[in-house]
């Protein structure tokens, strides 16, 4: 039996990671600050907070833990403790400003948070409001050299240690069909839901994505660059789970925005493969130090999140000699759907289906539509989610005779690859994050001063697409751009902040009202 085809045979990922740490103890796992850690170490490390989680955490199975920490060592081992402990992980950005965790944090029931300590003023900012009762702390160092935590939480490295001397940890009952990880998105509308992930969906994914890996044969003997967020499903899946089963260590990159410490990550040792954004490999291949980088071991670069543009495919190939593989997914589908094939690499073209994975072209009717004809892509296979989290309405809507509607305008080519032209969704895409429009509208309006707003997205350059916000005041009220945008990094993630704000006398509306989102993108 094949690699990707044993990780479906797994009843949950607890039984899963347990049984890939036994089978190469001695390998490197992951790398973090110039750190190696094997598969032992993390099987060790893991297990001893799972038992602290299952023993003295007062948590019980199915209870959710919010993670709330970068591309660090620790996020793998938390993640893979709270699975063997029974608990449904829910994924949160660090970028995330209070509001937004209040949101999700109430919304999902999470009873406890491990969080980076750096982001704990954000927490106290909201700690009387959301019903977290445990909160573990780290630092970013602290797997290289424990230091002492801010007082009065507990503090992860203290508890790992609590847990090595706490009762041998009951296995996992988590059966296929249970959640795994609540991964918030915004999905059709502003208000951000959790798709429920169960533990087959994530293993399903995994085994698609590590099938297309092992066409090539010779991805071995090096490591996997990480600089996606582990919070991002897609590294959360492909890296921690896909990866980490085929025995591939992954190099995770905390920070991707330093662009000068990365490329020196990059050339302390070979590396077999990354993936990536399309304004991470602009901004790598403009960095002056990157072609001193050594590309004779990659052999595979993925990219996914935002459109790849093909002056940055030519540009990569250019500079690093590899070709980039484009793919397509959704939150919503654990989320690989589709990834080109690597003999036939196609800039534009986000690939063909993965294993189990159908694909349709619907019209406004939801019916299906022939080859070649534009239409809704709609997805069914077993990485589509169970549904939106307690959101029964929403969850009809968007899954119909077991095909969940993506929102995404596409075709299928005639060599069965897919492409996609357009979005029914009104979603930004910035640098790869998914920014709602709703959701900055509404911020926007909860100012005093404003009586209606107006989001859109615009192309840039450096991000891809950037927010462009169109504002009504209040009769007789003045604002600046600069105060509007000031009030904004107070409740948005610096992503979603408008990097354009223009202000009009009245929205376009419809002779009902709505607001004509088209005429402001034309405008």
């Amino acid at each position: 039996m094949n690699n990707w085809q044993s990780i479906t045979q797994y009843q949950n990922l607890a039984q899963y990671i347990e049984d890939t740490c036994q089978r190469a103890p001695d390998q490197t796992a992951y790398q973090c600050l110039g750190k190696n850690h094997t598969y032992a170490e993390i099987d060790q490390l893991s297990t001893h907070f799972a038992q602290w989680l299952q023993h003295s955490s007062g948590l019980t199975a199915g209870d959710r833990i919010v993670i709330q920490l970068p591309n660090l060592t620790q996020y793998p081992v938390v993640a893979y403790a709270a699975l063997k402990a029974g608990l449904i992980i829910v994924n949160t950005n660090p970028l995330y400003t209070p509001r937004e965790m209040h949101h999700q944090f109430n919304d999902s029931g999470a009873k406890a948070l491990i969080v980076l300590e750096d982001l704990l003023p954000k927490y106290e900012a909201i700690k009387d409001q959301v019903g977290i009762e445990q909160v573990i702390v780290t630092k970013a160092t602290d797997l290289i050299m424990p230091s002492e935590v801010k007082q009065g939480y507990l503090d992860l490295m203290s508890l790992i240690e609590q847990g090595s001397r706490l009762p041998d940890l009951m296995p996992s009952q988590a059966k296929s069909d249970d959640i795994a990880i609540l991964q918030y998105t915004g999905g059709t509308t502003g208000v951000a839901k959790g798709a429920s992930l169960t533990h087959a969906n994530i293993l399903a994914n995994a085994s698609q994505v590590a099938h297309r890996i092992e066409q090539l044969p010779t991805l071995k003997g090096g490591n996997f660059i990480c600089p996606l967020p582990l919070y991002h499903i897609y590294a959360f899946t492909i890296n921690m789970v896909s990866l980490f089963g085929l025995g591939i260590p992954n190099t995770l990159i905390p920070n991707p925005r330093d662009i000068a410490s990365f490329v020196e990550t990059l050339k302390s040792a070979p590396f077999i493969g990354m993936a990536g954004i399309n304004t991470l490999f602009v901004g790598l291949c403009h960095h002056p130090d990157f072609k001193n980088v050594d590309f004779s071991h990659l052999q595979v670069t993925f990219s996914g999140g935002s459109a790849l543009n093909s002056s940055t495919f030519d540009l990569w190939k250019k500079v690093t000699g590899c070709t980039i593989t484009e793919g397509w997914g959704l939150s919503e589908t654990s989320p690989v759907v589709t990834l080109n094939e690597f003999s036939q690499q196609e800039a534009g073209c986000v690939g063909t289906p993965l294993n189990d994975t159908d694909i349709q072209v619907w019209d406004e009717n939801n019916q299906p539509l022939k080859q070649g004809e534009v239409g809704e892509l709609v997805v069914k296979g077993p990485q589509v989610m169970k549904g939106y989290w307690n959101r029964a309405e929403d969850t009809a809507k968007s899954i119909i005779n077991g095909y969940f509607l993506t929102g995404d305008i596409g075709f299928e080519q005639a060599n069965g690859a897919i492409r996609i032209v357009d979005r029914m969704k009104d979603m930004i895409i910035v640098s790869g994050f998914n920014v709602y429009p709703n959701e900055i509208e509404e911020v926007l309006c909860q100012h005093p001063d404003i009586m209606e707003a107006a989001v859109v997205g615009a192309a840039d350059e450096k991000t891809g697409e950037c927010v462009i916000a169109y504002v009504v005041l209040n009769s007789g009220m003045e604002l600046s751009q600069q105060e509007i945008e000031a009030y904004c990094r107070e409740n948005l993630a610096a992503y979603k902040v408008p990097r354009k704000i223009i202000f009009l006398e009245a929205l376009p509306k419809s002779t009902v009202g709505k607001v004509l989102r088209r005429e402001l993108r034309t405008a």
